[in-house]
Parts: C-alpha cells; structure tokens; sequence
C-alpha cells in the first residue's frame, strides 16, 4: 500500500515499487470520498494517472491484471471502475461483463484502441462510457465525478414519479398506475419494480437485481425472484407467455420496457 499527502511526497517506510492493491487517499468533502478501482497494466501511466487523481481527493486502488480486478471490485465496492481494455490475464471486455454480472458500478473504458468498434464492443459490454488515451486528465477527472454522482443518484434530485410508457411510479406515495388505473403490489413487488424502472430498457441480472435491492445476496429472495417477476407481470397485465412490457432475457436476466418500445427484439 503507497499513501501519499496532498503534496504528492510518500510517506516514510512505503515501498515506491509496490504495483498490485495500491491505494492513494486524500479524501476531500467536496468530491464525498470518490474511491476508483483503476485496472491498468502499464505501471508508469497508472502512477501519473492515480497522483492526479489523488491530488484531487479520489481514492485509487490499482490492479495490474485483468484477473484480479473482479475480485477487487467486489473487495472494494468503489463509486467507479476505471478499466484499461489491453490486459494481462483476461482483457478488459471480459472484465467488464464479468464486473457487469455481480455489480451496477460505473465503468469508464480507458483504452488506446479508438476505432468504433472498439468502443461498441466495450460499451454493450457494459461499460457506462469511453475515453481514449492519450486522454486529458481534467476530462478524465470530470467523467469520475460525473459517474460517481450517477452512481450515487446525484446527478440531479432523485424523480420521486417514474414513467415508462403508461406506467407510472410514484416513490413518494408507492403507487403504481398503468394507463390511470390503480395497481396495487407488495412491498416487495414494488421494490422490484422501481429498480427496473430507474434502469428502464436495461437488461438487470439476478444478482443485480439483488445488489440493488438488498446490497447482498439474500438467497431467499434469490429463489423466489422469478415468482415477484411472474405476479409482476399478471398484475401489469403482460401476457406470461409472450410479456411485452417486463421481458426475460434467456440467460441474462430481466427488463422492463416502454409500451413504445414493447416489439421490438432483445
């Protein structure tokens, strides 16, 4: 672990070599403690790239290696992921659908690959955004907060009345409505519900699902998820058989679409 003060100097008695797990910290109030998993295998680039950051109060764990970066993330549960697509162990696609799997973070891809197809791969990979190296660090520091703030909801005053099509709800009461009639759910269903709504045409896996409603696992929940689906469904009145409106995506998860957008494929 290498801890730096404000002014960039090391602190005595930490080795200036050490790559793997390195941790910076010079939380500030006005950037809320930002922590970034940063996954970068070029040692001098990560170590320019995390003082700056550092400097300007974000917390930075590095990994070298692709392999290891799930791993961290789930450790370190950071406000964004900074991943690098050119990796040792596996590359950063694979990392990114496997951090994608088990966790809502913000992914930036920071790669020196520019063509489009690159960018597309690593953002239907699940990637929240894109830079390019060579990239400038201000701008890199501006997508940090920015996806931070999003992460955390604060990228403007949380909607308390969501609407997808002609489903509408309001957090504030807990209703729900659906082309102005009154549907009424569990506690449980309307959680589930308001999580798909916010991610609306996103594809939510089960451990997403059950991230975001209960910060862990809860293997009770977990059996019976497909249940809250299925009386989702029947009380929005989606056909079961053929659902337009909260789909399965066979072996992905589960989404929930506008009226609008109810045909088209998946």
């Amino acid at each position: 672990m290498l801890v730096t003060k404000p002014n960039g100097n090391q602190l005595p008695g930490i080795r200036s070599d050490e790559t793997q797990g390195e941790r910076w910290r010079v939380p500030t109030e006005s950037d809320q403690a930002i922590t970034v998993v940063y996954v970068e295998d070029d040692e001098r680039l990560a170590r320019l790239t995390t003082q700056y950051l550092q400097s300007h109060g974000v917390t930075v764990v590095h990994v070298a290696r692709g392999d290891l970066a799930p791993a961290e993330v789930e450790r370190t549960r950071p406000d964004v992921v900074l991943l690098d697509l050119m990796l040792p162990g596996i590359d950063g696609v694979e990392v990114c659908r496997r951090i994608r799997a088990r966790s809502d973070v913000p992914i930036v891809m920071v790669t020196a690959r520019t063509e489009e197809a690159d960018r597309v791969v690593g953002l239907e990979g699940g990637a929240d955004d894109y830079v390019a190296k060579p990239f400038s660090s201000r701008e890199l520091l501006a997508r940090v907060r920015a996806q931070a703030r999003r992460g955390r909801g604060l990228s403007g005053p949380r909607s308390e009345r969501l609407q997808v099509g002609q489903l509408s709800i309001d957090g504030s009461t807990r209703t729900v409505t659906r082309g102005g009639v009154v549907i009424a759910l569990t506690t449980q269903e309307f959680d589930l519900l308001r999580v798909l709504a916010e991610r609306k045409g996103r594809v939510l896996s089960r451990d997403q699902l059950l991230a975001l409603l209960h910060g862990t696992a809860d293997e009770a929940f977990d059996r019976s998820i497909d249940v809250h689906v299925s009386r989702l469904r029947h009380k929005l009145g989606d056909d079961p058989r053929h659902p337009s409106l909260l789909k399965t995506v066979r072996g992905a998860g589960y989404v929930l679409v506008s009226d609008e957008d109810a045909g088209r494929e998946l």
